[in-house]
């Protein structure tokens, strides 16, 4: 049985309206969708089961999440170029963090300098990096997973920045460490293990 004008206005506003902004995506999920219920149409179901049963089976986590994966393959050269980048900062971040400890352990010069070096880069650059990757990833799960990685990366750069502060002798470290631990505590950990106890009985 042939789709009516009407029909296929819904099938067009239904793509439309799930936040689908490739056209070329548009076209091609419509085109998909009409000759799905088109097929099925006639054989004892109603037009708008016969929709919906259509978009769950080609994506079963909502048509965003094909625009998202459509994306991700447009885009994986830039990608693994980013991702190269960002793990890239962390180890030197690491290798700079290591080698201050230990210059500072056997009181070699430039130990503070390292140390800083190294906990500027992952504290400030590589976890925001890090927990925005993760973010990205996450947008379209549940609200508290998402303030688990915003939260957890707020602590940890508010307490990146206590260390600073008391590498340098700046006034602020008490307080920046103490906001931190305040964050983390009432902040990430209570998200962390709801998710945990969530992913525990699922």
């Amino acid at each position: 049985m042939k789709l009516t004008s009407k029909q296929e206005d819904i099938i067009k506003a239904s793509v439309k309206n799930k936040g689908i902004q490739l056209p070329s995506l548009q076209d091609d999920l419509i085109d998909h969708l009409c000759c799905v219920v088109e097929s099925e149409l006639g054989k004892g179901k109603e037009f708008d089961q016969l929709l919906q049963e259509a978009i769950k089976d080609i994506a079963p986590n909502g048509l965003k999440d094909i625009q998202r994966q459509t994306l991700f393959l447009l885009n994986t050269k830039r990608i693994i170029i980013m991702k190269k980048l960002m793990y890239t900062i962390g180890f030197l971040g690491a290798i700079s963090l290591t080698a201050g400890v230990v210059f500072k352990l056997f009181w070699y010069p430039g130990a503070n300098i390292l140390f800083t070096i190294g906990l500027v880069t992952l504290l400030l650059v590589f976890i925001p990096l890090v927990a925005f990757d993760r973010y990205k990833v996450a947008v379209s799960k549940a609200i508290s997973i998402r303030l688990k990685i915003v939260l957890g990366a707020i602590a940890a750069v508010i307490a990146g920045l206590s260390g600073i502060f008391k590498i340098l002798h700046l006034q602020g470290a008490d307080t920046l460490l103490g906001t931190a631990a305040i964050v983390f505590a009432f902040g990430f950990l209570p998200f962390l293990f709801f998710t945990m106890y969530k992913k525990s009985i699922s």
